[in-house]
């Protein structure tokens, strides 16, 4: 579960969610810039081809395969990613899910799932890194989001509900977190075309070819990462130029 290349590099990024989409193009990124890669996925067997892929390019990858769904998986996950990768200078809560449907006959157990997923777990996560963070001087934790946070989309309640409550999260854990050298940026993505289309909770027809690629998004995050520690991006809007799809 851990890939090393030769060449030694201080900066290192946990990415969520990135065994494919958004996270894969972003872990191809950070990798190309020399960076030290730590990589959260569920799908081990794709973190896996991904770090073999990295591992002459990042100074060194490691992977860990945990089930974001499962609240219980998460402190246990990071703690091992981070004992065999060292703490992150940059942490990416890029994981996340999208789910259409009306919230009069939305399952309960589906909007618990939704929640713990775009919300709960990047709290998780959050929280299992912030004492180390912490400790080390500082860092900076971007929050991917979404334009449906501040625009009510009719059929896409919960997820929009839910990245509202990111976007709240962040504000507060930036307050927060200010005095201890962490620095919290949110990046609020239009519509990327990335496998979420394709999964069973969505039922969307968009024109996918007019979305953002995810190497798009990948390059903004990249340069998030990569601003002088002494300024703060506090939020960052990405969309596609053809508007909220």
């Amino acid at each position: 579960m851990t890939c090393s290349a030769s060449a030694a590099d201080h900066r290192t990024v946990l990415i969520t969610g990135a065994s494919r989409g958004i996270g894969a193009e972003t872990a191809r990124a950070f990798a190309g810039r020399g960076w030290t890669l730590l990589l959260l996925a569920r799908n081990g067997h794709a973190l896996e081809a991904l770090a073999d892929e990295l591992r002459d390019v990042a100074a060194a990858v490691h992977w860990a395969s945990v089930d974001l769904a499962d609240p219980v998986a998460i402190a246990p996950g990071v703690a091992d990613l981070t004992r065999r990768g060292g703490t992150p200078s940059v942490l990416i809560n890029n994981a996340g899910a999208a789910y259409t449907g009306g919230l009069a006959s939305m399952p309960l157990e589906d909007w618990q799932w939704l929640l713990q997923l775009n919300l709960t777990s990047i709290f998780q996560v959050t929280q299992a890194l912030l004492a180390p963070m912490r400790q080390a001087g500082g860092g900076l934790i971007i929050n991917v989001g979404s334009h449906a946070a501040g625009k009510a989309f009719p059929g896409w309640g919960a997820y929009g509900i839910s990245k509202a409550g990111l976007a709240a999260f962040s504000q507060y854990l930036a307050a927060e977190e200010a005095p201890h050298g962490i620095r919290v940026t949110t990046l609020t993505l239009g519509a990327v075309d990335t496998p979420l289309w394709d999964t069973r909770t969505v039922q969307a027809d968009f024109d996918r070819h007019a979305m953002l690629r995810p190497t798009q998004v990948a390059a903004a995050l990249l340069q998030l990462a990569e601003h002088p520690t002494q300024q703060l991006v506090e939020q960052l809007t990405l969309m596609p130029t053809a508007g909220a799809l």
